[in-house]
């Protein structure tokens, strides 16, 4: 992921951001798929859950719903824990990750049309 133009230079080239936005969104996809695949590791290691269901969780609490199955022993609660925290965190991470491009870009185009009114 490339930096961003300063603010005296002008506006990137449509193809430019287009890029910028698909290097964004892959980067984004990378982190939640590491974090999904630490939690699928994580249910399958403290709960004794198969691979398909820790998925299933993995999956669910990564997405904000909860998870499916009942969490039994400490190192599983521990675990689930620590991972919800982790997963809200991620998850907004991945959101900034995502609109950072589209909002430098809005932020970029009212300067210069600011700087132009002047």
């Amino acid at each position: 992921m490339g930096g961003f133009e300063h603010r005296s230079q002008p506006l990137a080239p449509r193809d430019r951001y287009l890029r910028r936005l698909l290097a964004h969104g892959g980067f984004a996809a990378l982190l939640l798929g590491a974090s999904l695949l630490i939690g699928v590791v994580g249910y399958h290691l403290t709960e004794g859950l198969d691979w398909l269901d820790a998925l299933l969780n993995a999956s669910m609490i990564l997405g904000g719903m909860g998870p499916v199955d009942p969490v039994r022993s400490d190192a599983g609660k521990w675990f689930a824990s620590i991972y919800a925290l982790f997963s809200g965190v991620m998850f907004l991470v991945s959101v900034g990750v995502i609109f950072t491009p589209m909002i430098h870009r809005l932020l970029h185009r009212l300067h210069l049309e600011d700087a132009r009114s002047r």
